[in-house]
């Protein structure tokens, strides 16, 4: 029997390793497409300064596949069937915090899925009191309109913010904010509808 050539062998070693490359790419390719899609982030600025604001609270639309609860608020204290996946600790959901003096604005810069979706802001300022109002803000208030060229001519369209500014004064100064993605449901017991946040992220104001 006669023995591979240096020429031969080096064949086989070289479809070996593709081989070995083709197996390895379709496992990173698995391990890529089952990974779950990365929480969004909210960018908060103001004075000069950022933070990044991870989710407060993130569930999908249905309730479900809860990734961050909060971690503030008792498990017993949630609504009914509003859970961590199984076998994981999600309730792991705080505020950032940012320093923003008064009379100076917060800036907030928008993900992807923040944007596409419909959401509502409260704001909460400080009196000169002491006391402490809120202020709702609904994306539609930053909305702005431009128009565009289609086949059948200009249109008005509507666009969507990717970075907002919230006001503040000197005698009204800002505490904290909390940005809302928000579904429609119903209390089981009365009948009742409303809305409440399948996802939020807050921001306290450093003191």
């Amino acid at each position: 029997m006669s023995k591979p050539n240096a020429r031969t062998i080096a064949a086989l070693a070289g479809a070996a390793l593709l081989v070995f490359v083709a197996a390895v790419a379709a496992v990173v390719a698995l391990a890529v497409k089952d990974a779950p899609e990365p929480k969004p982030e909210i960018t908060a600025y103001a004075h000069g300064e950022s933070v990044t604001v991870e989710p407060y609270m993130f569930c999908n639309t249905k309730m479900q596949d809860c990734r961050v609860l909060p971690a503030d608020i008792k498990a017993e204290e949630l609504p009914d069937g509003i859970v961590c996946n199984a076998g994981t600790d999600c309730r792991t959901g705080t505020f950032a915090e940012l320093a923003v003096p008064a009379g100076y604005p917060l800036q907030l810069s928008l993900p992807r899925q923040v944007v596409e979706a419909p959401w509502l802001l409260t704001a909460v300022y400080q009196l000169p009191d002491g006391r402490l109002m809120k202020q709702q803000f609904m994306k539609t208030d930053f909305e702005t309109e431009h128009r565009e060229l289609s086949w059948t001519g200009f249109k008005t369209v509507k666009k969507s913010p990717t970075a907002i500014t919230i006001p503040s004064a000197k005698e009204l100064p800002l505490v904290g904010i909390e940005l809302d993605l928000p579904i429609l449901a119903r209390d089981m017991a009365t009948g009742e509808e409303g809305y409440i946040p399948h996802a939020a992220w807050s921001v306290r104001v450093a003191s």
